[in-house]
């Protein structure tokens, strides 16, 4: 069985963000894979914001990228980038984090403005991590988003074209996962 990462990246607590972040890491669970979420909000932001990676809730988040099959990394546009939350723990990882890994990049938005965030500000990010696999990104419309009582419900057209997205990750993993390690 495969291990996947959900990282949330928003700093809201009431996020559609995280909500989709944890609809995502609930399908991938029926499609047989291991998902857990991180909220990076939750982390203590003493260590994120004085880059500790030794402190033991940063250093446990570091662990579980490092031993993840698949990461899919969440995040809000802000001011046309992924959150900056999301940056200090990006800005903590190992530079090779990523290396070997199937990496899912998810943005939320309130516009389509917004859309270019994934290839122009996260992507570089991650292939600068050692992401060599990293599958098209997909970016959700806020208002496409309906998370209500822990229950998300995406708009139809979105839900169309977002859950092949979420598949194809899932079986790029489910592949990954069965090549053995160099």
């Amino acid at each position: 069985m495969s291990s996947i990462l959900v990282l949330s990246g928003s700093p809201s607590a009431t996020s559609r963000t995280a909500a989709l972040a944890e609809h995502v890491a609930a399908r991938l669970r029926v499609d047989g894979h291991t998902a857990a979420t991180v909220r990076v909000r939750d982390l203590p932001a003493g260590p994120l914001q004085h880059a500790d990676a030794a402190d033991p809730a940063i250093a446990a988040v570091v662990s579980a990228v490092s031993e993840a099959d698949g990461v899919v990394v969440a995040s809000p546009v802000y001011k046309a980038a992924y959150s900056g939350l999301l940056k200090l723990l990006l800005d903590l990882l190992p530079q090779f984090a990523l290396k070997g890994k199937v990496v899912l990049p998810l943005v939320t938005g309130g516009s389509s403005a917004h859309v270019l965030a994934i290839d122009y500000a996260l992507r570089p990010v991650l292939s600068s991590l050692g992401a060599d696999h990293v599958v098209p990104g997909w970016f959700v419309l806020d208002r496409h988003i309906d998370a209500l009582d822990g229950d998300v419900r995406l708009h139809p057209d979105t839900a169309g074209q977002f859950y092949p997205v979420v598949d194809a990750f899932s079986a790029a993993v489910h592949t990954r996962s069965l090549v053995p390690a160099p």
